[in-house]
């Protein structure tokens, strides 16, 4: 008997909740984005129904949300699979996130509080320490902590959602910078500003520090380009 029936049928006190579409998209992207699923990595649509105890209908929904998304692709006759970024897209995906960060960057100075600008310099303050202990995985996730007030303070929807979305295809990408030797160094100064300026409520300048803290970004992915062979 399909799942489905399973879970209809069931005594009601025995019947288990199922996911519904968006509690297992987003549980998905959540396990992909943690690096539980690899780029390449097949997604079985059995095995996902029995992780997130979902039909397999809503499965299929929630594989379709994600491939609109750009995280995973359909692949006819081969079903779903987490999406591999080419070095060459990340840094196109790069540009584009300059482009819109600088607009959150602005809108934020626009709109910050008093009490937002204090949490931003508070931020600013940890990340400060985790560079001088060398914990730098703390910092990555400081990094991914500032982004995010940066743009909850701008309150731009639009913006916000496609940024979401570009930063979930670089998620790999992202992994590797943030190991690269000596980047935090570099990207502590660059976020220093940003927080200054936005604090400040000095929206070109807030726009100018974070689209030179993304090219960047841009510049230290161009170096994960592996040599050219000799031949």
């Amino acid at each position: 008997m399909p799942a489905e029936q399973d879970e209809a049928t069931a005594p009601p006190g025995r019947r288990s909740p199922a996911a519904t579409a968006a509690e297992t998209r987003d549980a998905l992207r959540t396990a992909i984005l943690g690096g539980e699923y690899l780029p390449g990595e097949r997604l079985v649509e059995l095995q996902l129904t029995e992780r997130f105890r979902a039909s397999r209908f809503t499965v299929r929904a929630a594989l379709q949300e994600l491939a609109s998304e750009g995280l995973i692709e359909m692949q006819r006759n081969r079903g779903a699979m987490v999406r591999k970024v080419s070095l060459a897209e990340a840094v196109e995906i790069t540009e584009v996130r300059m482009v819109l960060e600088g607009l959150v960057a602005a809108r934020a100075a626009e709109r910050v509080t008093d009490e937002q600008a204090a949490a931003l310099a508070e931020i600013g303050r940890q990340m400060r320490a985790a560079v001088a202990a060398e914990e730098f995985r703390h910092y990555s996730d400081l990094n991914q902590r500032l982004h995010a007030l940066i743009r909850q303070i701008a309150g731009h929807g639009t913006a916000d959602g496609i940024i979401e979305t570009l930063r979930g295809q670089l998620v790999r990408h992202q992994f590797m910078l943030s190991m690269l030797p000596g980047r935090p160094q570099t990207s502590l100064p660059q976020h220093e500003r940003v927080i200054a300026a936005v604090r400040d409520r000095d929206a070109p300048a807030a726009e100018a520090a974070m689209r030179d803290h993304i090219a960047s970004v841009i510049e230290a992915l161009r170096t994960l380009a592996p040599p050219p062979r000799a031949f």
